[in-house]
């Protein structure tokens, strides 16, 4: 692989958010919603970020676009820092990174037709009009699988396949570099999921741009990615190549979600699952390694020093104390 800049590069990510209470509003706690996050996107790569419900996945994401403002840390998208940039600033890096959301409906307008919603970006940043802009929206229809003339439909006459297939569409209207797809397939039927996952990984053969995947479907991670990261509480406990991660997990809660995904063969071997107790509150971490409290290996070490994401073999990063000396917590 030549050695380039990566597309994307984010450094020491944090976004506190204030918990207020009493009759004069007053700070009464802090939700640690993401706490000191770093990883990079090469050009052309999927890094897929796994992890719980509440792990801060989400909050990465819209950070990294700038649609919600980071507390504190570095965003850099093609070498140019972002992080403190004003919305006019930040208005011609925008056609460079777009969001596929979740829930394809709530992200529709339901007053617009699919046509004029595809097409709003391109009128927004002044790159087509009129029939041009038809033939442009034409055919990004026909790059997603829709047909031409569903354009005049509205987004309740679709189903949730075709609804997700339409901010596919509407994504890659600005000709993107990045796109953050944030959990796109997890309100799809199965069989949707991997329709909507393969055009994923064909527009992005056919078009070179590089995708942050969050996801909690290990399946799907697996399917898709090049590099995965695994975030427990706000960090990123383990990170590398999706076949060094599935072959040999470092971090005992990347074992645990690789013991949890159900296997069709009663005969296949899997890991010993090792989760104990609850997911502490984001709001009350727990000191040092926040996975200790439900680790069935912590040591007293564990409790008092938070570990460090370092090297634990070529391009395989682990921030866990029971790997120094051993390579894996066994």
């Amino acid at each position: 692989m030549t050695d380039q800049r990566p597309l994307l590069e984010v450094t020491d990510l944090v976004k506190h958010y204030a918990v207020r209470g009493g009759v004069l509003r007053r700070r009464v706690g802090t939700v640690h919603a993401v706490d000191g996050v770093s990883f990079s996107v090469d050009k052309g790569e999927t890094l897929g970020l796994v992890g719980e419900s509440g792990c801060g996945k989400s909050t990465v994401a819209r950070s990294v676009l700038r649609l919600v403002e980071p507390s504190s840390g570095a965003i850099k998208l093609n070498g140019t820092d972002i992080t403190g940039l004003s919305k006019a600033e930040m208005r011609p890096h925008r056609r460079s990174m777009q969001i596929v959301f979740q829930d394809p409906f709530a992200s529709l307008n339901p007053r617009m037709t699919a046509g004029d919603i595809v097409g709003e970006p391109l009128s927004v940043h002044g790159l087509a009009t009129g029939r041009a802009q038809q033939e442009r929206v034409a055919e990004l229809f026909a790059q997603v699988g829709l047909r031409p003339d569903q354009m005049k439909n509205y987004p309740h006459q679709f189903s949730g396949g075709q609804r997700q297939r339409i901010c596919i569409a509407r994504a890659l209207s600005l000709g993107p570099s990045l796109i953050v797809c944030d959990e796109p397939v997890s309100a799809l039927d199965v069989s949707i999921q991997a329709q909507v996952i393969n055009l994923l990984i064909d527009l992005q053969r056919k078009n070179d741009f590089s995708y942050l995947f969050i996801a909690h479907d290990l399946a799907v991670v697996a399917h898709i990615s090049h590099r995965v990261a695994v975030m427990y509480l706000g960090r990123i406990v383990e990170i590398a190549d999706k076949t060094e991660l599935f072959a040999n997990p470092r971090h005992p809660y990347t074992q645990a979600l690789l013991a949890s995904v159900p296997i069709a063969d009663p005969k296949a071997k899997r890991l010993a699952p090792m989760v104990d107790g609850d997911v502490p509150s984001p709001i009350n971490p727990p000191s040092g390694c926040a996975f200790h409290t439900r680790c069935r290996y912590a040591v007293d070490r564990c409790k008092v020093e938070r570990p460090a994401l370092v090297e634990a073999g070529e391009g395989h990063r682990v921030a866990c104390w029971l790997n120094e000396g051993t390579g894996r917590a066994e």
